[in-house]
């Protein structure tokens, strides 16, 4: 008895072309481990460069050796070396990832004619930047919000930005687009910049969405409205963020109680994560508050050197804490709002993947010989959703910095392969 006919297998392709076009998977893209955030006023071409050298001088002076890493952030000792050294070379090659120009909470309301200026002066920093050839790899521009007050301000400064660019607007360049709780805003965004990328002949720029409010999680009927974000900005959706402390102000959580591993902040990345899986958005955690800031800015005393060193220390413990609560959650990414957060950031995400390099490589170099077979490492079962998942762990480790070249390759796969991440394109390769 044939079961199957024309009807029923065209219902089966319908329903898994439909399923595809809507959750494309990764597309092979880099997401930044971290972005940092600077008031627009303060921007300069030299900017990220000063980062870069705060951030490595403070690790010189407040962790000169890896028992120092050992000790402050509970690393094992086998790997700590390793983090040390690798932290060490990512602060001096590659300090920052993603650097965005605020011109909304880090930069705040200004005169109109105070803030047009300083769009222009920011974008003409970023060309200067550009022709240096070394700005980061990721780039762009929070704007204010697209609300009724502020919708105006926002989009001037935006035109004012790109144009004075021009067409000089860098690969990763991205805008942002803050308290996002309608679909809508994201349309009307997308609008106007396909204005200003007709009128400049730019191709089509990327967005960001930052979620921020309880009210408007949800439509008028009871629906997650995370997922229609996608659609409302015509595919240029690049990565959702989590906006932690307007996001527990508007569920009238107390300030002392506001706080990035708050419960709350939880439940908003699971609906964040189960709303974007699948779609090729990436996700981004929200701030650390505590900032590494010495209390004697010219410490002259034992005593003032160790107050120094306990309030350094203290920050970077919070901000690990909290970063690696994102990493168990598959938040890669978050915000560091001063260059000694780059430590900590670093330290963390190096350390999450080294530490389970040997044991990653073996899962995936067996997997690999049976290109596809269910296969068993020890007690670790990999079929070829995790095989998926070893891809994808790898490409992110090496991508940052935390793998070499040479540790990718003993997975068995070459960069080219790995890149494909797809099992199907990986056996027809081999």
């Amino acid at each position: 008895m044939v079961l199957s006919d024309a009807v029923v297998i065209d219902l089966v392709k319908a329903a898994q072309a439909d399923f595809t076009a809507r959750f494309p998977g990764d597309r092979g893209r880099r997401q930044p481990l971290h972005v940092v955030y600077g008031g627009m006023h303060l921007f300069s071409a030299e900017t990220p460069a000063k980062l870069a050298q705060v951030a490595s001088t403070m690790l010189q002076t407040y962790a000169p050796t890896p028992a120092d890493l050992a000790r402050l952030f509970s690393l094992d000792e086998a790997i700590a070396a390793e983090v040390h050294a690798r932290v060490t070379t990512k602060l001096a090659t590659e300090a920052v990832e993603d650097y965005r120009i605020d011109s909304e909470d880090g930069y705040g309301h200004r005169p109109d004619e105070e803030e047009s200026g300083h769009a222009k002066q920011a974008a003409e920093q970023v060309a200067k930047l550009i022709s240096t050839g070394t700005p980061p790899p990721f780039l762009g521009l929070r704007i204010k919000p697209l609300s009724v007050e502020l919708a105006t301000r926002a989009l001037t400064t935006l035109g004012i930005f790109l144009t004075t660019l021009g067409n000089k607007t860098p690969p990763g360049f991205i805008i942002t687009l803050p308290k996002v709780t309608d679909p809508r805003q994201l349309r009307a965004l997308v609008a106007a910049l396909e204005r200003v990328e007709s009128r400049l002949s730019l191709p089509p720029l990327r967005i960001e969405a930052m979620i921020e409010s309880g009210p408007g999680l949800y439509d008028s009927k009871g629906r997650l409205t995370l997922p229609s974000l996608i659609d409302a900005s015509k595919g240029r959706l690049f990565a959702a963020h989590v906006g932690a402390y307007d996001y527990t102000a508007s569920l009238d959580i107390a300030a002392p109680k506001q706080r990035l591993d708050h419960p709350a902040c939880d439940h908003l990345r699971h609906l964040m994560k189960t709303a974007f899986a699948g779609t090729g958005v990436f996700l981004a955690d929200g701030a650390t508050t505590q900032l590494p800031i010495a209390p004697h800015k010219a410490a002259t005393t034992d005593a003032q050197r160790a107050e120094n060193a306990s309030a350094i220390h203290a920050a970077w413990r919070a901000h690990a804490k909290n970063i690696e609560h994102a990493l168990d959650q598959g938040f890669f990414q978050g915000w560091d709002l001063h260059p000694g957060q780059l430590v900590p950031r670093y330290v963390s995400s190096f350390a999450f993947f080294l530490s389970q390099r040997e044991a990653m490589t073996k899962r995936l170099s067996n997997f690999v010989a049976q290109l596809g077979q269910a296969t068993a490492v020890g007690t670790s079962f990999d079929d070829a959703a995790t095989g998926q998942g070893l891809l994808n762990f790898f490409l992110r480790g090496w991508s940052c910095g935390a793998f070499t070249e040479a540790e990718v390759q003993a997975t068995g796969l070459t960069l080219e392969q790995l890149r494909t991440r797809d099992f199907a394109k990986l056996r027809a390769m081999r």
